[in-house]
């Protein structure tokens, strides 16, 4: 039995060492640290690596299940990956323990109010967002485009993924628009 801890955090700026120094008291054995966001597994390739590499009886330890996932789908889809090694799941600041019904059930609760917290700071992100622009203050990136320069290479008969090779930017799909 391997004892995996995973630690994660969303920014560059913030640090680890708090968690790894958790994980390693905890008894992980390894423990494996990215700076992603946890809104998504895309690009979280220490957490791939972890999820290749277990298997039967060992446990994949973290911190709080939010440095696991902050959404429900991807939460339950990391279980399940956990399950199918025979691996079991466990939190040293929470009560969580897949390899308990009780810890299974918590770990279900903790991973939807997650969900919910990450949705309401996103809510709150727009407003601001909305705030600043009726006060002027938000402009948004500037375009990277000309629109008169699309519609002149248009006008001369270039489709748009020729466009989008002459106005050296990769995004067709922004000539569309």
């Amino acid at each position: 039995m391997t004892v995996i801890g995973y630690a994660r955090v969303s920014t560059t700026d913030q640090d680890l060492s708090i968690q790894k120094a958790a994980l390693k008291a905890s008894g992980c054995e390894v423990v494996r640290a990215e700076k992603r966001s946890g809104t998504t597994t895309k690009g979280r390739d220490e957490l791939k690596t972890i999820l290749d590499f277990l298997r039967d009886g060992d446990v994949l330890m973290v911190t709080r299940i939010d440095r696991l996932a902050r959404s429900i789908g991807d939460l339950q889809d990391i279980v399940r990956a956990v399950r199918a090694c025979g691996a079991v799941l466990k939190a040293t600041e929470q009560p969580i323990d897949t390899s308990t019904a009780a810890g299974r059930c918590f770990l279900d609760m903790l991973g939807v109010f997650a969900e919910f917290e990450t949705n309401l700071r996103r809510a709150r992100q727009l407003e601001g967002i909305a705030k600043a622009k009726a006060a002027g203050v938000y402009k948004g990136r500037s375009p990277s485009i000309e629109p008169a320069r699309v519609r002149e290479l248009k006008a001369q008969g270039h489709g748009p993924l020729e466009i989008a090779k002459r106005l050296k930017i990769a995004a067709r799909q922004s000539i569309a628009r």
